[in-house]
């Protein structure tokens, strides 16, 4: 198949997933209840959460490259109340991907099905999670230079965390339940939903990726549009081969890059805030 081909048979929308009968109007609404509450104690909320950010940048009389917004802050003062707080912050996101996988299961999607098979396989799941991390990342990092070199992303600090013997391993399971939290929520959960309300594989791939896009708007409006496409592309992978290790694993790998290549070079590098 030439490149062509492939570019054609990606872009074009899979074939629609069974869904079962149309649902009547009290099914569908108790779904729509159920998307809405979720999102509203999950990413919808940080969406909402990441425009008022936005706003308030954009109301401040500096220019946005000049501001600095930091991940993985320290939580206290105090090591070892840091170190909880920090451990309970993993919890709350994996939380988040086990409410998306019960309420799956509970809709008849099980784990399975949701793209997550018991454990990843090395040629199966992992090197693709790591193409797609290539694939994302490094375009991504140049996307952000620029974005910040045109004054329309705020500064990142990819950690902010004090230098502690635990600082390694927590970035370490802040990148994985990140990652857990958002592929499983954005993409499995809510395009499977939206399935079942009836909605067409390219409008589920857009809520997602716009839902994705938003709660980055924190980071500027680079860090949303970056994360839209991203969530364009990890939905589409989705919907095409119904695999979701491979995400896990690209987003995971990306976010242990840029945390613990951050804490590490940024005392060492000049150009690093």
């Amino acid at each position: 198949m030439n490149t062509r081909a492939v570019v054609r048979s990606w872009l074009n929308p899979p074939s629609p997933q069974p869904t079962g009968p149309p649902l009547e109007a009290s099914a569908r609404r108790g779904v729509w209840i159920e998307i809405t509450i979720v999102l509203l104690v999950t990413f919808g909320l940080s969406g909402l959460s990441a425009i008022l950010s936005l706003a308030e940048s954009l109301a401040t009389p500096v220019a946005l490259s000049q501001q600095t917004v930091a991940l993985n802050p320290s939580r206290a003062t105090i090591g070892w109340i840091d170190l909880a707080r920090q451990l309970l912050g993993v919890a709350k996101l994996l939380a988040w991907a086990a409410l998306g996988l019960y309420l799956l299961h509970r809709a008849g999607i099980g784990t399975r099905a949701a793209g997550l098979t018991p454990a990843p396989k090395l040629r199966r799941d992992l090197a693709p999670g790591l193409g797609l991390a290539a694939a994302i990342g490094l375009p991504g990092l140049v996307f952000y230079l620029v974005a910040q070199a045109l004054s329309v992303n705020l500064t990142v600090q990819a950690s902010a965390l004090d230098d502690h013997w635990w600082r390694v391993p927590v970035l370490v399971l802040s990148a994985i339940a990140n990652s857990g939290a958002e592929e499983v929520l954005v993409v499995a959960y809510l395009i499977s939903r939206l399935r079942t309300l009836g909605w067409s594989e390219n409008s589920s791939l857009l809520a997602s990726a716009l839902l994705r896009g938003s709660y980055h708007l924190y980071q500027g409006f680079g860090g949303g549009v970056g994360n839209l496409v991203m969530g364009l592309v990890f939905g589409r992978y989705w919907q095409r081969t119904g695999k979701l290790w491979p995400l896990v694993v690209a987003h995971a790998f990306i976010d242990m890059v840029a945390f613990i290549g951050y804490a590490l070079l940024r005392d060492h590098v000049s150009w690093l805030p």
